[in-house]
């Protein structure tokens, strides 16, 4: 992290892979406003469209977006039979995955199986990955993290998203989804502050909050107006879901002329994990 009380922040899209719709907002969002950074999903459909894009805008990171949850496997059914169906798919169930991962001891090797080959298949595409996450940020998951950091060495791990936001920070600038915004904050809070000290350990960097937690698929232009004189100094990250249809307002303040003007006037660095 840096040292100075410069304020850094990475801009980041989730779900890279997922669709064309996507895919093209990523790109756009990059070439034309402030993202600096995205997270591959390595099962979806639109896997294949993303990394031709992102060979084609190399100044772009991109990193992992490991999945267990709403997605696809890289494994087929018969090698991972406790973790997909017969179509591949995981469960849609956030809590019931979460639950079946930390109490079923027999799914360990299946799920570290699993890890290892969306990490393969990311590697086989040849781009140099900017960091590591999870779909709905699993990748905190107890039982994923420590398989994460036992073979984060043979993973080639050395960033990783550290998801914790500001419960304070978030209530001054909006209302509403308070449940949501205290359960969320609290359960991040709990396992970032377990990993900081491993991850600390293993000398794998990250920003020191993630913002976009608390206002899930509602980063909007004015949430990242409000958000941007409220930065601390050092690194943050911050989190969204453009695309072109379901998340058109999420891409939109990522190419906001005002987002843009507001960055400069400010002062605030745009930058990636690899380089923090």
């Amino acid at each position: 992290m840096a040292s100075s009380e410069k304020r850094r922040l990475i801009v980041n899209a989730d779900d890279f892979g997922l669709s064309s719709s996507v895919n093209e907002a990523v790109i756009r969002a990059h070439r034309e406003g402030i993202l600096t950074t995205t997270s591959l999903m390595v099962n979806e459909p639109g896997f294949n469209e993303a990394v031709k894009l992102a060979k084609e805008n190399l100044r772009l990171g991109v990193g992992l977006h490991l999945t267990f949850l709403m997605g696809h496997a890289a494994l087929s059914p018969e090698n991972i039979p406790g973790l997909v169906n017969a179509r591949g798919e995981f469960t849609s169930s956030p809590f019931g995955a979460g639950m079946s991962y930390f109490f079923k001891r027999s799914l360990r090797e299946q799920l570290r199986a699993e890890i290892h080959a969306q990490f393969a298949k990311f590697h086989a595409t040849g781009l140099p990955i900017d960091h590591v996450n999870g779909h709905l940020h699993l990748h905190l998951h107890p039982v994923i993290f420590k398989i994460l950091m036992a073979d984060a060495e043979k993973l080639r791990i050395t960033h990783l998203r550290l998801t914790r936001d500001c419960l304070a920070r978030s209530r001054r600038m909006s209302r509403g989804h308070l449940f949501y915004k205290v359960s969320h904050a609290a359960i991040f809070e709990l396992l970032s502050r377990r990993a900081r000290k491993i991850l600390a350990a293993k000398n794998i960097r990250h920003a020191q909050i993630t913002f976009g937690l608390l206002k899930d698929s509602e980063v909007d232009e004015e949430y990242v107006l409000k958000l941007l004189p409220e930065l601390p100094p050092g690194d943050s990250e911050l989190y969204s879901h453009p695309s072109l249809d379901k998340f058109k307002h999420e891409f939109a303040a990522l190419v906001s002329p005002r987002v843009r003007e507001q960055i400069e006037k400010l002062g605030i660095e745009l930058t990636r994990y690899q380089d923090l």
